[in-house]
């Protein structure tokens, strides 16, 4: 499967400007999320556990050691990427982020940092300090969890704030010259195909440089999980995120970079859709659609 013959790749993209393989090393900032401490809510977003997608194991690890053991484990690339991603990886006193990622910095083969956050929890400071380390030099993308361009849909799942903060940190980011992913889920409740097209579309217009689609699944621990269980919420088919999310890459301009086009979780955290347990299936169909319909950018005028 040669996805990236139609899919502009972050993988390929870093491959293609460093000149070899960087593989992204996740990180446990030890940080919490004002939507589950009591400043905003509690509880979290309501398709959250974020032990779905990362080893609470590792916040007791130091920064340094997290790095090196898991550098150990991987053969596939010699640089890395230091991607802090659990909870919210902003929501901490500046001089205290400096601390960790700086840390992740010092490491040796480290060549950037990805910072996976809320569009509400980055204060100038914090894009300054970013900046700071992009004029040295250093790979900064900003990862923002948008999910929808839809307050309505946004209320539902608890996040917390509106599209407006997603706008304004996108725009402030990008004026310091800082990459900015936004993630993106399609299948959340009350939402459908046409609504994701116009959360893509309201994103491109307020600019981004990278995108990563999930599809909604349910995992244990999540208030969702309640909800499903009860009947009362349904997943995506693997054919339905395919049609929806191979739409969306059509509709995605060459030059933006694709983190992720689908998502996995394990068991027994994956409690549905069953075609989640494994990453490659969502991939391989994405790539079947695309040889049929397209790959990206390929549903736009030769002007876009």
């Amino acid at each position: 499967m040669q996805l990236t013959e139609v899919v502009s790749m972050f993988g390929a993209d870093l491959q293609r400007r460093y000149g070899e393989k960087i593989y992204k090393i996740t990180l446990h900032g030890g940080f919490s999320c004002p939507n589950r401490d009591g400043t905003l809510g509690r509880g979290g977003c309501t398709f959250c556990n974020v032990a779905s997608f990362s080893d609470e194991s590792q916040s007791s690890q130091s920064i340094s050691e997290q790095i090196s053991d898991q550098i150990t484990r991987i053969s596939r690339a010699k640089r890395y990427l230091a991607y802090f991603q659990a909870y919210t990886s902003t929501y901490a006193e500046v001089h205290l982020l400096k601390q960790l990622y700086e840390e992740a910095l010092q490491q040796a083969d480290i060549i950037g940092l990805c910072v996976g956050t809320r569009p509400d929890c980055v204060p100038e400071s914090v894009l300054s300090l970013l900046s700071e380390y992009k004029q040295q030099g250093y790979e900064i993308w900003l990862e923002l969890g948008l999910q929808s361009a839809h307050d309505k849909t946004l209320h539902r799942i608890n996040r917390g704030h509106g599209f407006d903060a997603y706008q304004q940190t996108t725009q402030k980011a990008r004026q310091l010259g800082l990459k900015v992913c936004t993630h993106l889920i399609c299948g959340l409740p009350g939402e459908n195909a046409q609504m994701n097209m116009q959360t893509l579309e309201k994103v491109l217009e307020c600019g981004t440089d990278g995108i990563k689609l999930h599809p909604l699944h349910i995992v244990e621990g999540s208030v969702m999980a309640k909800s499903w269980r009860a009947g009362r919420l349904s997943t995506l088919s693997l054919d339905e995120y395919t049609a929806i999310a191979g739409e969306m890459v059509r509709y995605t301009p060459k030059d933006i970079v694709y983190h992720r086009i689908s998502a996995s979780a394990r068991k027994p955290t994956l409690l549905a859709p069953q075609w989640c347990e494994n990453h490659w299936v969502g991939m391989n169909n994405l790539y079947q659609y695309f040889l049929q319909h397209g790959g990206q950018g390929s549903a736009l005028s030769p002007l876009n």
